[in-house]
C-alpha cells in the first residue's frame, strides 16, 4: 500500500473555499489578500485562518453548505484519484480550510479520508470562530506523521501534493511531493513541480517515480 495526500483549497478544488464563502458578505477582496499572504507564507497560518473565519460571523450555515457542495473542481481531479487507486493509492485529503467542503468533494472524488478544521455554528448561524487539528502550519506534517503510522507507510511510498506554504511541513515527509500550481515559497521544498492546471500530470509523476 502506498499513501497520496492531497492538499484541498487550489489542488483539489479551482479556488479557495473561504473565499467563495467571504464573497457572501461581500468581503471576497479582504479575505483573498489574507489567504495569499498566508499562502506565500508571510503570515502565520493560525493567526491568518482566525481572522478570516472572523469575517464570516453571521452568515448562514445552510448557506455555507449549498456554497461547499457546488465548488469547482480542479480539472483532472476525478482522473487522478483513479489512477492513483487503481495502483494500490490511499488518497486522502488534508485541508487548512473546512469539512463542509472537504466531505461533500471527498465523496464525489471517491477519496478515502478527509481532514479539515470545523465552522462554528450557534442557532444555524456562523459565530466567527474555527476549531479543528488543521488550524497551524506544522498540523498536515503531524498529521502525515500519524497516517503513515497507523497504515504502515513508509516516507518512500508517501505523496504529498499542495500549493501553499502550510503544504510545507507535509512535502517532508513525503518521498515525493509535488508543488502544483504552487507558490514559490513551496516550490523551494518540492521534489517535483506541475505547472500545467491538470491533475492528471501529478499522477503520472507519482506513478513514474513511485510504480
Amino acid at each position: 500500500m502506498k499513501l497520496a495526500v492531497f492538499d484541498f483549497d487550489s489542488t483539489l478544488m479551482d479556488g479557495e473555499t473561504i473565499d467563495f464563502l467571504a464573497k457572501e458578505l461581500g468581503l471576497e477582496e479582504e479575505v483573498a489578500k489574507i489567504t495569499e499572504l498566508a499562502m506565500q507564507g508571510e503570515l502565520d497560518f493560525f493567526d491568518s485562518l482566525v481572522k478570516r473565519v472572523s469575517l464570516l460571523k453571521g452568515l448562514e450555515e445552510k448557506r455555507v453548505n449549498e456554497i461547499c457542495q457546488n465548488l469547482p473542481i480542479m480539472p483532472g481531479a476525478f482522473e487522478a484519484v483513479k489512477m492513483l487507486k487503481e495502483n494500490d493509492f490511499r488518497v486522502v485529503c488534508f485541508s487548512g480550510g473546512f469539512r463542509n467542503a472537504t466531505k461533500p468533494i471527498s465523496k464525489k472524488l471517491n477519496i478515502d479520508a478527509d481532514f479539515a478544521n470545523y465552522l462554528h455554528a450557534k442557532n444555524g448561524i456562523l459565530t466567527g470562530q474555527v476549531g479543528g487539528e488543521m488550524m497551524f502550519g506544522f498540523s498536515k506534517g503531524e498529521m502525515i506523521q500519524r497516517l503513515q503510522k497507523l497504515l504502515n507507510v513508509s516516507k518512500e511510498d508517501t505523496l504529498a501534493v499542495g500549493d501553499g506554504a502550510n503544504d510545507a511541513s507535509m512535502f517532508e515527509y513525503a518521498g515525493v511531493s509535488v508543488a502544483f500550481c504552487a507558490k514559490d515559497v513551496l516550490k523551494k521544498v518540492a521534489t517535483d513541480i506541475v505547472d500545467i492546471k491538470d491533475l492528471k500530470e501529478v499522477a503520472k509523476v507519482a506513478l513514474e517515480r513511485m510504480g
